[in-house]
């Protein structure tokens, strides 16, 4: 009951709620610092202006803004509940820019044109099936993209001149949802397209422009698949720059000599993954992003003899969105770090100079004081080393063996990466919680062997790696072996439940956002377009022998087995694990004596987007770590 003497903070209409709390004011009120953090990221440079778009929250969501200068003013010029993402400009007059959003994250999104001039916004798309890419031509007068319109589960190939939106045609009908364009020929006769199978093949087409006809530009040849996971184009249209895992453990640089059909490797020298790519727009120069370890470096390279140069005046941290400007000597990218939000900066690459264009609040947080994580490892139950990232509590201010919460990365072919932590910071700062970040098998970074040991019928052993993990924690000097929580969304969730079904006395408590509870009805029921791309990873559950090995797994048939408190959080519109995941697992959990706190956003998909939602999830979980891990429940 609220009252004067404890008000309590009342959920939005928008929020389904079973079995947790009421949240008290002061709860909020002592994490409030660490919601109101900004991330700016850079969306697109201006063809003739030094100017940018970046991608910054001043409201609920994140909305485009202009920046006209180095820690010039942030210029909003989009006003949306929902958040924009894949912001363009036009690329030679940037008179207008197109841009995607969804509605309430189902992910049907919508492709809208801004006209810089007058502020009018116009929608390109129909209005209601998935639409992405928005590649454009050489010219800049079209855009190749990809639509479900046609059965809600082919990614087909559509062009059209966004300043005529009645030029939008069907080009070429294709098979599946992993079809992307990626490039158009200097002449703008063909379009580079990538047929994505899984995270370890994937093929690259050419397409005609004009007939949609296609012809292969890669063949999968021998036992070990391939992955093409680029396509650019040189300004003459002998070469054509890729990434790809071929004849090598990890994703390299190169090109294929389009005449000679020849790949040449750049980047193998290095024994990392390449995570990005970008050529400059004379041809001349490369800018390519290698995962070294979890941590971004930055290569320019010459494009004719491969010579690499790196850049001592970038901060250690992880780069994204590289994007070189119009004049072809400075790159724009987006740069955060364990101790840094995400910001946006400037290079110019023949000088090293670098310039920030974003300097995000943090709420008046001092960053300097928050912890770097160490690297670890440990031994598997096969022998394998398995490696991670551990962040300690101050030990000044926290003494003695701490409390564990781990988080556990989805895809299941990510990689959790030394980062800004965000509201995590509370855990480690206020409530005095280590955390850790496992990349077990199948994680990506550690080479296509390492990614492919969790498929199909080896599933589980996945899980014996936060097994042994646990094994690790109660060994470790300063951590709390007795009090151990695991956490995960998505993937992620699907193993912090395999974690509570098969350690169930090893662990203190366990939450469950967007999770998998049963692979065959997520299967069954993920939207049509992934449907086939994740049989690859999970397994066909249209075959016998498989659907009863993932139904064996499956959380939901060991729900009888968890023994300890879980909270569970879903997005009512999630299209890829849906809802009703949540719903079953619920179901048999309320029956049970185990407490269960249920957080359902109607207005949300696959994971909580609206700051709204992300802080009464975040002081939920505070509630339910004091009382479930810290033996401190809160109270109203």
């Amino acid at each position: 009951m609220t009252s004067a003497a404890n008000p309590v903070l009342p959920p939005g209409e928008n929020l389904v709620i079973e079995g947790i709390p009421p949240i008290p004011m002061r709860v909020v009120e002592l994490a409030d610092r660490y919601t109101q953090y900004r991330t700016a990221s850079l969306q697109s440079w201006h063809p003739t202006q030094r100017e940018m778009l970046i991608s910054t929250r001043f409201g609920d969501t994140s909305q485009t803004h202009r920046v006209s200068e180095p820690l010039g003013a942030r210029y909003q010029l989009t006003f949306f509940d929902e958040g924009v993402s894949g912001v363009s400009y036009q690329p030679t007059a940037g008179d207008y820019f197109l841009f995607s959003k969804d509605i309430g994250g189902s992910e049907a999104n919508q492709t809208f044109r801004y006209d810089v001039a007058t502020g009018a916004v116009t929608l390109l798309t129909d209005g209601t099936s998935r639409n992405g890419g928005g590649v454009w031509s050489t010219a800049g007068d079209r855009i190749v993209y990809t639509s479900t319109r046609r059965n809600g589960a082919d990614g087909d190939l559509y062009v059209m001149n966004p300043r005529e939106p009645e030029s939008d045609r069907l080009l070429a009908e294709v098979s599946g949802g992993g079809w992307f364009p990626t490039d158009w020929s200097p002449d703008d006769r063909q379009i580079v397209v990538i047929e994505y199978i899984s995270i370890n093949q994937a093929n690259l087409w050419l397409f005609d422009a004009e007939t949609g006809d296609r012809t292969p530009l890669t063949q999968q040849t021998g036992e070990v698949p391939v992955a093409y996971l680029d396509g650019i184009l040189s300004p003459d249209g002998q070469r054509l720059y890729t990434v790809s895992d071929r004849d090598s453990e990890f994703l390299h640089l190169g090109y294929i000599d389009l005449e000679t059909q020849e790949l040449t490797h750049l980047t193998d020298d290095i024994p990392w993954d390449v995570e990005a790519v970008d050529l400059s727009p004379d041809g001349l120069q490369l800018a390519v992003i290698i995962n070294e370890n979890g941590a971004s470096v930055l290569y320019v390279m010459d494009a004719e003899t491969g010579a690499k140069q790196t850049f001592d005046t970038i901060p250690a941290g992880r780069l994204r969105g590289l994007e070189w400007r119009s004049n072809g000597e400075e790159l724009g990218f987006t740069l955060y770090s364990a101790q840094s939000t995400a910001d946006v900066y400037s290079l110019d690459v023949a000088t090293g100079a670098l310039e920030r264009w974003t300097q995000s609040e943090t709420a008046g947080l001092n960053l300097d004081s928050f912890v770097e994580p160490e690297l670890i490892a440990w031994e598997s139950f096969d022998g394998r080393e398995i490696t991670g990232f551990l962040y300690r509590p101050p030990a000044d201010k926290f003494p003695g063996p701490r409390p564990v919460a781990m988080y556990i990365h989805g895809g299941p072919e990510g990689q959790f990466r030394p980062t800004y932590l965000g509201r995590l910071n509370y855990y480690i700062n206020e409530l005095g919680i280590a955390m850790v970040f496992p990349n077990v098998r199948g994680s990506t970074g550690y080479g296509k062997t390492f990614t492919k040991l969790d498929n199909g019928y080896l599933r589980e052993d996945s899980v014996k790696d936060i097994g042994t993990l646990l094994d690790w924690i109660e060994a470790a000097p300063g951590l709390d072996g007795d009090r151990i929580l695991v956490s995960g969304a998505s993937y992620g969730g699907y193993m912090s439940l395999a974690v509570a079904t098969n350690y169930p006395d090893r662990i203190r408590a366990s939450i469950n956002v967007v999770g998998i509870s049963n692979f065959v009805t997520f299967l069954e029921n993920t939207e049509d377009y992934r449907r086939d791309l994740r049989r690859v990873e999970y397994g066909d559950e249209r075959d016998p022998e498989m659907r009863q090995f993932l139904t064996d797994i499956s959380p939901l048939t060991n729900a009888d087995n968890i023994q300890q408190p879980m909270l569970i959080v879903h997005g009512a519109n999630d299209p890829r694990v849906p809802l009703s995941e949540a719903e079953q697992l619920f179901d048999i959990l309320a029956d049970k004596e185990v407490p269960v706190w249920y957080l359902v956003a109607t207005d949300e998909g696959h994971g909580f987007a609206k700051k709204q939602n992300i802080d009464y999830q975040f002081y939920t979980n505070i509630m339910f770590m004091q009382q479930f891990l810290l033996d401190e429940p809160v109270k109203g």
